[in-house]
C-alpha cells in the first residue's frame, strides 16, 4: 500500500437535500461537486461525501459507552490538525449547533488521548471530528 493517503468516498442517506446542503456547506464549510435531483457530492475535508435523498430514513442511532460518553455506534468523520479542530469546534459553537458529545479531550493522559466532538446532521447521521496532539497516537494501542 502506498504511503500517500487517498481520499475516501462515503454515501449517506438524507431526507432533505436542501437542509443537508445548508448544514454541510454553510456550517461545516464543504463545497459542492456534482449534483443531480436526488444526490449531491461534497468535498468533505478533502474526501468525497455523496448525500443521497431517500424517502424513508429513521435516523436511529445506537450507542456504545466510550470513556464515559454514549458514542453513536454508526458514525463517520475526519481527523483534523488540532488548530483546525479547534477552529471547527469554535465555528460549530458559534452556530449554536447541538452536540451529541460536546468538544472535549478523551482518554486524557492515556494512549490515544484525543480531542473529539459529535453532532448529528439534519437527517440524523452522526459525525465525529477528532484530533490528536500527537498524530502518531491515531493507531496506538
Amino acid at each position: 500500500m502506498a504511503d500517500k493517503l487517498k481520499p475516501f468516498h462515503l454515501a449517506q442517506p438524507v431526507n432533505d437535500l436542501a437542509a443537508a446542503s445548508d448544514f454541510y456547506c454553510g456550517v461545516l464549510g464543504c463545497s459542492v461537486g456534482r449534483t443531480a435531483a436526488r444526490w449531491i457530492d461534497l468535498n468533505f475535508f478533502g474526501h468525497q461525501l455523496s448525500l443521497h435523498l431517500v424517502d424513508e430514513h429513521d435516523g436511529r442511532v445506537d450507542t456504545n459507552s466510550v470513556d464515559g460518553d454514549n458514542v453513536p455506534a454508526r458514525h463517520f468523520g475526519v481527523v483534523l490538525d488540532m488548530q483546525d479542530w479547534q477552529a471547527l469546534a469554535d465555528r460549530l459553537e458559534q452556530a449554536h449547533c447541538e452536540f451529541l458529545i460536546s468538544p472535549r479531550i478523551r482518554f486524557k493522559g492515556e494512549v490515544g488521548e484525543q480531542a473529539t466532538m459529535f453532532l448529528l446532521d439534519p437527517s440524523g447521521n452522526a459525525l465525529e471530528f477528532k484530533s490528536f496532539t500527537d498524530p502518531a497516537q491515531l493507531f496506538a494501542n
